[in-house]
């Protein structure tokens, strides 16, 4: 994550999230007087910013404070929103006619450039900084013209479904932005290479720790069904949980017959849950087993 860029004539800058970034003479940074673009102030227009996420950033008033995170640029494939300026332009100060932003989500809508949209990216989780796109319609809404390599940030392919997405990430078929920045929380590899390892050595791959909100590094970590007691005609199941987390719970009479759903939604408390089968079959058999349901 970058806070605060300034670009020299005919620089560039692609692939990166800058967000929080305020600006102040003699900071950071930017050179002494500038005072425009609180997250990137570029020297001259033909400095360029591509596929990147400028969000949260501000432009303070001391004697500029035009434009909440860029000045003075060119930007192709860039979410610019979230941003405040207490001047002019909280979003984006286009100081020259040869400025322009284009295949661009923000707010307003530029007067020059093509491609631009100003409906709200969908971010996974922008309060908890995954910049990841979830959904909406900076996914598939760039142009590939302006793509600077073969990968992005994580390290996946930079180009999904045809056409690259808005902003420094790529939305990725079938593997969730939510579980990549889950990922990237415990230190863990981004670019797939640890999507379905087992790195604590628990029996469960990463992804199925994921979905169960377990530990990927502790192997004490896990979903395990731990008894299943009878009591009379009744069976008390129990199993390692998570709190907050939702499981089913499913029986069989038969190894070699389907299971059948005995209980659903079953809120998980912290260490051990416990779900009493009224409906047991006497003198049974009854085989358990448990499970979270994949988001």
């Amino acid at each position: 994550m970058v806070r605060c860029v300034y670009l020299t004539n005919g620089a560039s800058l692609s692939g990166f999230t800058l967000t929080g970034g305020g600006t102040y003479d003699h900071v950071g940074a930017l050179p002494p007087g500038a005072k425009s673009g609180g997250g990137v102030f570029c020297e001259a227009a033909s400095a360029t910013v591509s596929n990147c996420v400028l969000t949260g950033n501000r432009g303070l008033d001391c004697g500029g404070a035009y434009g909440g995170t860029l000045n003075n640029c060119n930007l192709f494939n860039c979410i610019v929103y979230f941003n405040t300026a207490t001047r002019q332009g909280p979003n984006y100060y286009l100081n020259s006619p040869s400025d322009t932003l284009d295949y661009c989500c923000t707010t307003p809508l530029p007067t020059s450039g093509s491609g631009n949209i100003t409906a709200p990216p969908f971010f996974v989780d922008q309060a908890g900084g995954n910049l990841r796109l979830r959904a909406g319609p900076c996914i598939n809404g760039g142009n590939n013209a302006f793509v600077a390599g073969s990968t992005y940030l994580d390290g996946r392919p930079r180009i999904v479904g045809g056409t690259v997405d808005i902003g420094a990430y790529e939305s990725q078929t079938g593997v969730s932005g939510a579980f990549i920045g889950w990922l990237q929380q415990y230190s863990l590899p981004t670019d797939g290479s640890a999507d379905f390892a087992d790195t604590d050595a628990d029996g469960m791959n990463n992804w199925q720790e994921w979905v169960c909100g377990t530990d990927p590094k502790n192997r004490l970590s896990a979903l395990r069904l731990l008894s299943a007691a009878p009591a009379g005609s009744n069976v008390t199941v129990s199993w390692q949980s998570v709190a907050g987390v939702s499981y089913f719970l499913e029986r069989s009479a038969n190894l070699a017959a389907p299971f059948t759903l005995l209980a659903t939604n079953i809120l998980g408390q912290a260490g051990t849950t416990s779900y009493t089968d009224t409906n047991a079959t006497a003198p049974g058999p009854c085989f358990y087993r448990v499970g979270v349901k994949c988001p």
